[in-house]
């Protein structure tokens, strides 16, 4: 996926601001999906170019003048053609980028209460996203019914995936702390 997949995601469904956009952003793709808000604004400067979108400005009287992104029907079909290959999903799958991963496989290097409590923060974040993603899944409960269940259909897998794959890291987390502590853990799991 590309950030600009993501936005016109986003915008297939309703013209936005650029700080609508970032905040919407955050808001539904923000568990799978990171950007800053300089990338977007940058990305959606680029789209604009490539007549994926169009913007244009909204005086304001007593605010200030607005920037409303639109997408065109070349950034439509751009979405429509991301959407239908299956190959593209294969190749990103397997490239994550994980810190605590790389920390982990260096970790013989460092303090073991160091990288324990690195596991229990780690722990600790990723309930707190599990947390987060159940109260994204309740809303999406009430959105069945004002959106179009196509919609809230897919929306709701990527909830279940960002649920699934919180409590995967957080057992882990839970794993890796009792093999730090006590290394006879360990023979356990490699037998």
């Amino acid at each position: 996926m590309s950030l600009k997949h993501g936005l016109l995601g986003l915008l297939n469904y309703t013209s936005m601001t650029g700080y609508e956009l970032n905040k919407e952003f955050h808001r539904t793709l923000g568990s799978f999906w990171q950007a800053k808000p300089q990338q977007i604004y940058r990305e959606l400067d680029q789209m604009e170019k490539q007549d994926l979108l169009t913007s244009k400005h909204v005086v304001q009287k007593d605010k200030p003048n607005r920037r409303v992104y639109s997408i065109t029907n070349e950034g439509k079909a751009q979405l429509r053609e991301w959407i239908s290959k299956p190959e593209i999903y294969m190749k990103t799958a397997v490239q994550q980028k994980s810190e605590i991963m790389m920390r982990m496989f260096f970790g013989a290097e460092a303090d073991e209460s160091v990288t324990v409590e690195l596991l229990r923060t780690y722990k600790e974040d990723c309930a707190e996203q599990v947390s987060e993603a159940e109260k994204v899944k309740k809303t999406l409960g009430m959105a069945v019914g004002a959106y179009p269940v196509e919609d809230v259909k897919y929306w709701a897998l990527t909830v279940l995936y960002s649920i699934i794959m919180s409590k995967a890291r957080c057992e882990w987390a839970e794993k890796a702390i009792e093999i730090v502590e006590n290394a006879e853990s360990l023979k356990q799991i490699l037998l």
